[in-house]
């Protein structure tokens, strides 16, 4: 007499007979002797795991709470299941080590700016550590920092000196260029005098258009050398 097992597409049967590890089966039906044999059912497909909050302190000595998250496959059923007594919880506390040990390395800026290239090193540790057991880690993301409120405090303020610092160089770097504009007309004006009076016809267009009833405008003093008495 024989059991039939079923197993779907994305399952494969680890099957020990008198404690002797077969070859792998499945997927589709499994023929297993009674009291002799015992199966094992492992999925294939990809499994998230999300990596409990860690208390961590930064290579700047700054206490963050950070977690994540990692995605995996189990590539080897027969590892998965011969090398390691429970693989969810082996990955599990590899991924929380691994969290706390790199993060350790890094400063609070590194950590908030290269994401990406941290995430890339957690996966490279976390999939060679886990790769005796069968299993293929594909993604690793740090999910959450949390700052201490104080640093917080202390970042807003920094951001806002740096936003101020950039707002005063912009100014400064506009007031240069407008000077360096004045210099260049100061120059043209200095060899073609003419153009200093086109520019004060046209600025009395400009003031003529006005609807103020008091206009107050310089007046060149050669205008005036007719009526000014020599004697």
């Amino acid at each position: 007499m024989l059991f039939i097992r079923i197993l779907r597409e994305y399952e494969r049967g680890v099957v020990f007979r008198l404690g002797r590890l077969l070859p792998q089966k499945g997927p589709g039906v499994v023929f297993l002797i009674p009291i002799v044999d015992r199966i094992v059912k492992v999925d294939l497909r990809t499994i998230t795991l999300n990596v409990p909050p860690q208390e961590v302190i930064t290579k700047d000595n700054v206490p963050v709470r950070v977690n994540a998250v990692a995605y995996f496959r189990i590539v080897k059923p027969e590892d998965a299941v011969v090398q390691v007594e429970n693989f969810m919880n082996a990955t599990s506390q590899i991924a929380q080590t691994t969290l706390r040990s790199v993060l350790g390395q890094h400063s609070l800026d590194e950590l908030l700016s290269e994401r990406e290239k941290i995430n890339a090193i957690l996966q490279g540790i976390i999939d060679e550590a886990t790769a005796p057991w069968g299993i293929k880690v594909s993604i690793v993301e740090v999910k959450d920092v949390e700052i201490p409120q104080g640093m917080q405090r202390a970042m807003a303020r920094q951001a806002e000196a740096e936003r101020e610092r950039r707002a005063k160089v912009i100014s400064a770097e506009g007031e240069f260029q407008a000077s360096e504009r004045l210099k260049d007309a100061a120059l043209v004006i200095e060899r073609h005098p003419v153009a200093l009076q086109l520019r004060y016809l046209q600025t009395l267009i400009e003031v003529g258009s006005s609807p103020a009833t008091t206009i107050v405008f310089p007046m060149p003093i050669e205008l005036l050398e007719p009526f000014i008495d020599k004697t």
